[in-house]
């Protein structure tokens, strides 16, 4: 029920059970995480939130696709659109579709992140009815910040999740000509 999706120098693809021992490494890395989650994540959580992803697929018709290196066929991280329902302070409504990217750290300041979300947004604009997409960051994730201003992002709002300042970024949807 994913879609494959071809870029340059990866293959995005729905995530595999095989996946995990990656994933989990990915996520204990605390220079992954120090912008995303603050501590590292458990293997626990790292499980649950790969079945998430297939859930995503599953209700919703989008979610993550796993990042695979085309020459290598190594993991290289995770990039999608999601819905977490998420409990801003102060509430606000979240109608689009929320746009995340992780790269393990060896991936890290290659253009791998910009090359994986223009390919998920080319998609989301062409297979998706909503009228836009969001972004939500650490304020001073300066790397993950410019690569979402590269793809478009921008109206910029500070909120509060989780009880840190948050930065939402909003992006419309591109009309493709038939």
């Amino acid at each position: 029920m994913t879609p494959r999706l071809v870029t340059p120098r990866l293959i995005l693809r729905a995530h595999r059970a095989e996946d995990f021992p990656a994933m989990a490494d990915m996520w204990a890395d605390p220079v992954v995480t120090r912008f995303i989650l603050g501590p590292p994540s458990s293997a626990e959580a790292t499980w649950s939130r790969l079945l998430r992803y297939a859930g995503h697929w599953q209700m919703l018709g989008y979610g993550y696709w796993a990042l695979e290196c085309r020459e290598t066929g190594a993991f290289l991280g995770e990039a999608g659109l999601a819905d977490y329902h998420r409990a801003f302070d102060p509430p606000e409504a979240v109608s689009a579709p929320e746009a995340g990217w992780v790269l393990a750290a060896r991936a890290h300041g290659r253009g791998l992140a910009t090359e994986a979300v223009a390919a998920v947004l080319a998609w989301a604009d062409a297979t998706l009815a909503a009228p836009a997409t969001c972004a939500i960051f650490a304020p001073e994730h300066g790397a993950s910040v410019a690569v979402a201003r590269k793809l478009g992002f921008g109206a910029d709002r500070m909120t509060v999740y989780n009880g840190n300042p948050t930065l939402r970024l909003d992006r419309p949807r591109a009309v493709t000509s038939p």
